[in-house]
Order: C-alpha cells, then sequence, then structure tokens
C-alpha cells in the first residue's frame, strides 16, 4: 500500500513543482579571417559578424577569432580567444576587450600572400575540442578559394562531427564572373568536403540576415 501511494504522490510532486528547465547548451564559435587580397578591404564587415557574435554570448562561452594566413595551422594565427566569466560584469569586460583586440588588428592588417584554409579549419576543430563546449561553430570569412605555398600539404582528412560550418560573405572573384561554374564547383566542394567529414554545412552571403548565424 505504501508503495502504491509513493507511486501516485511522485507524479503529484512533479506537476506542483514543475520539471527543472534544461541550461542552454555552451557554445564554442571559432571564426576565420581571410586576409588576403582584397579581403583586407571586406574586414569592416567582419568586425560587424564578431559584434553579432559578442552579443550573442552568454557566461561560459568560448569565442576565438583567427586569420587564415600562409600557414594557419597554428596558435600563432589567433587574434584574440576568451572564455567568458559566469560573472555578467566580468563577460562585458571581456566583450569590450575581444572588440578592442580586433580594432587594432584590423588597423594594423596587411594583405597575406596566401589562404590557408584548410590549416585554419584544422586549428579551429583542435580549439574547439581543447575547450569542449556542447555547441561548437566554425565560421569562415572568405572566398572560399585556397592559395598554398608549394611545399605547403593540405591533402587531410577533416573531423567534424558535430560542428557546424559557416562560410560567410562569400564574395566572387572576377574569374568568377567570366565563368560562374568555378564558383558554384568552389562552394560546393567545400560544402561536400564539410559533409563528408561529418560537419553541418551553411553559407551566409546576406549579412544583414545574422539572426540565422546559429542553429540554437
Amino acid at each position: 500500500m505504501k508503495r502504491l501511494l509513493l507511486l501516485l504522490l511522485v507524479p503529484a510532486v512533479l506537476v506542483l513543482t514543475g520539471c527543472p528547465r534544461s541550461a542552454p547548451p555552451d557554445r564554442g564559435v571559432y571564426l576565420l579571417l581571410d586576409t588576403s587580397g582584397t579581403y583586407t578591404q571586406e574586414l569592416d564587415k567582419a568586425q560587424r559578424i564578431i559584434s553579432y557574435v559578442l552579443s550573442r554570448m552568454n557566461p561560459g562561452d568560448n569565442f576565438a577569432v583567427a586569420r587564415i594566413d600562409t600557414g594557419s595551422f597554428s596558435e600563432k594565427d589567433i587574434i584574440a580567444r576568451t572564455t567568458f566569466d559566469d560573472r555578467p560584469s566580468k563577460t562585458n569586460q571581456q566583450k569590450r576587450q575581444f572588440r578592442e583586440q580586433i580594432k587594432e588588428y584590423v588597423e594594423g592588417v596587411e594583405s597575406s600572400r596566401y589562404t590557408d584554409i584548410t590549416g585554419g579549419m584544422l586549428q579551429g576543430i583542435e580549439w574547439l575540442n581543447e575547450v569542449g563546449p556542447s555547441q561548437k561553430v566554425i565560421l569562415v570569412f572568405s572566398d572560399m578559394k585556397e592559395d598554398l605555398p608549394d611545399n605547403y600539404v593540405r591533402d587531410v582528412s577533416l573531423e567534424l562531427s558535430g560542428i557546424e560550418v559557416a562560410a560567410l560573405n562569400v564574395t566572387k572573384l572576377r574569374s568568377d564572373i567570366v565563368d560562374p561554374r568555378k564558383y558554384m564547383s568552389r562552394v560546393d566542394n567545400w560544402r561536400k568536403q564539410v559533409e563528408d567529414a561529418g560537419g553541418e554545412w551553411r553559407m551566409i552571403n546576406d549579412l544583414d540576415n545574422l539572426t540565422g548565424l546559429f542553429s540554437g
């Protein structure tokens, strides 16, 4: 009889008190900035993206910004990174410092000769796995055209299971305008590479629509 009463009481208590709400997942975002060619002139748009991402960051989230350079598979190419503190006042201070670091970088940036997107993604995967957030996102601000020095090898498999990859502001090159198949092929090759590696691929070129940047 006691057992029957207990079985009846437990659901009633849950109804009265309500089920506990699950906490939102912590987020890790790794943003790659293309600084080759004319993309150095596009960095004001990248600053808008960074400001938007910062506005979406919560205590406990992780954010890093790195340049796509000659050899981006290196921590030396990380411009700014932080894990946001549990205290909101400290988090706001961290966001201000982050913006200032990016501003200083953009003011002194020099155009890179090469574009190592694969190396940047490898570094991003490594960093996200180290900080271990529930939601992992790699953002790529680039025309998605890789250009490597002759001795660099990037024929490697990316492990992107559980990682969203979003290409942002994928501008069309002069050669794309002459032959649109080059643009379509370049974008589709990256989509296929990301999806074959277990990742989720998206492309957002309308930077006025950043509200769709994060899936959760």
